[in-house]
């Protein structure tokens, strides 16, 4: 059976509506287009189910494997359309961008201590992987070994876990994730870094030398758990730490025990970040400094990416706020949730809706899932 399409109008050039306010970004349209398409062809080709007969329970199993087919195509339709939105929801807003000054000064010092380095630590933030490395990183470490540290990983799922390591692995890094606040993966991160620097010593007994503690570096950006991961390691506060980025501002050398050595580093980011739905993201995560966003901003666009998300959806809102959600414009539901809880103050609504987040009453929520 043939499905007629009717042809949408053409979105104009110079939207007269916020962006994130709009409730139909292009990669929503498809995926309503999708639904209708999946629904009309299901209602046309599927015969009633009568009875519990033979070809009724097979009816009932076919019509169950189809169900799980379009929930399984309308995750893959999230993941694959989420920056495209992100994109559109963000054009109008004013840029993210935090380069307070000892950034600069940390940058600099950095790459005169990535020679004395054996190996490099660099941790990000489990949750958004790809928008938490620096975009000169590689360039900067050049053939140097390299760890990469999945910080918080009890914020995102084991499928999500499992699927980041098969994508580094592809590619010839080792991961380690870690839980910086309880300390978990710290130990077969210190057995890792010593292993992945052994032929230092090696080289050295050749040479006639006598062999030294290897050296690590700990690099990343704001906020993803350097500082509380050397804490962990060394089992005692050497480093300040705090739930917040910009804590760590100069470069420090401690020792764990006698083989190790470890450089704690402040927070590292570009001068200017291009890629705006990247720095949505480190907002969104808490990994940038809070003088860069709107609240109010982030929050609503935050809830937009929850709405559509697999594992969250309106019901996960009904359930933490106690309210309907009306429509899926975040912004419309920040000012309700204002009105509801915080008299009127869409700040207040909105620091509520991204602390819930960054402390999981969410579930496990990953922002990012592996290129493919």
């Amino acid at each position: 059976m043939l499905l007629t399409t009717r042809r949408l109008p053409a979105t104009p050039s110079h939207p007269a509506v916020h962006p994130h306010i709009s409730l139909a970004p292009p990669s929503l349209r498809l995926r309503r287009q999708h639904g209708r398409a999946t629904m009309a062809s299901a209602t046309s080709t599927t015969p009633p189910v009568l009875g519990e007969t033979l070809l009724g329970l097979y009816e009932k199993e076919r019509l169950g494997l189809s169900r799980y087919a379009d929930e399984e195509s309308n995750e893959d339709m999230f993941w694959e359309t989420l920056d495209a939105d992100l994109q559109y929801w963000t054009r109008g807003l004013r840029p993210v961008q935090w380069y307070p000054g000892h950034i600069a000064k940390t940058e600099k010092e950095l790459k005169g201590q990535l020679k004395l380095m054996d190996v490099v630590i660099e941790v990000r933030d489990a949750r958004i992987p790809l928008a938490t490395t620096h975009p000169k990183m590689d360039l900067w470490l050049g053939n140097r070994r390299r760890i990469i540290v999945m910080n918080r990983e009890d914020m995102v799922s084991a499928e999500d876990r499992n699927a980041w390591a098969t994508y580094f692995s592809s590619q010839g890094i080792k991961v380690v994730y870690s839980n910086g606040q309880l300390g978990m993966g710290t130990m077969k991160l210190g057995r890792m870094a010593k292993s992945a620097a052994s032929t230092v010593n090696t080289r050295r007994r050749e040479k006639g030398l006598l062999p030294r503690p290897v050296r690590a570096g700990i690099v990343g950006y704001p906020n993803v758990g350097k500082s509380s991961l050397v804490n962990r390691l060394l089992k005692r506060r050497m480093c300040p730490a705090a739930p917040r980025p910009g804590v760590t501002r100069e470069l420090k050398w401690v020792r764990f025990g006698k083989d190790l050595e470890l450089l704690d580093s402040p927070g590292i980011l570009p001068m200017r970040i291009s890629d705006q739905t990247a720095a949505l993201k480190l907002a969104i995560c808490d990994d940038i400094g809070e003088r860069s966003y709107d609240f109010a901003d982030v929050a609503a666009i935050l809830v937009q990416i929850l709405l559509r998300h697999p594992d969250v959806g309106s019901e996960a809102f009904r359930k933490r706020y106690k309210i309907d959600v009306d429509s899926d414009c975040g912004k419309m539901f920040v000012t309700k949730l204002s009105v509801h809880l915080f008299n009127g103050d869409t700040t207040q609504a909105a620091f509520r809706i991204l602390s819930d987040f960054r402390k999981g009453r969410f579930g496990w929520v990953a922002l990012e899932r592996p290129p493919t």
